[in-house]
């Protein structure tokens, strides 16, 4: 999935915002063509849980790639970029979704040492 300068999208009769593209090969021939699904999808953040968020696809299709583009197809980013300029969108960079922070696990080790005793002992002898 791929971030997108936010475009406006009529959704369930109100206007939202989608910025993030979502694009997968459902076929490809291997010889002249493959086809391709997309999302253009609406990112909501939960304002309680920042790390939580709704995504909700908001506008779906699907594009033929054939002709001199499919023979020039060689990469994942090769084909985002294809879908965007056919949709006139603009990738801005990766989706990546929040992730919590790991709790910290800090271990401690406390090895006790025994305590010595040193006894001298000390005698006079007299001549």
């Amino acid at each position: 999935m791929k971030t997108i300068q936010p475009v406006s999208v009529w959704f369930n009769g109100n206007e939202v915002q989608a910025t993030v593209l979502s694009s997968s090969c459902i076929y490809d021939n291997l010889s002249t063509s493959a086809q391709f699904s997309y999302q253009l999808i609406q990112v909501i953040v939960n304002p309680e849980n920042p790390y939580m968020e709704q995504l909700t696809i908001v506008a779906n299709g699907t594009l033929l790639m054939d002709g001199e583009t499919y023979q020039n197809w060689e990469t994942n980013d090769y084909a985002y970029d294809w879908v965007a300029e056919q949709l006139n969108l603009t990738i801005t960079g990766p989706y990546v979704p929040p992730t919590p922070p790991t709790p910290s696990t800090t271990s401690t080790t406390t090895t006790e040492v025994p305590a010595t005793t040193t006894t001298s002992t000390t005698t006079i002898s007299s001549k």
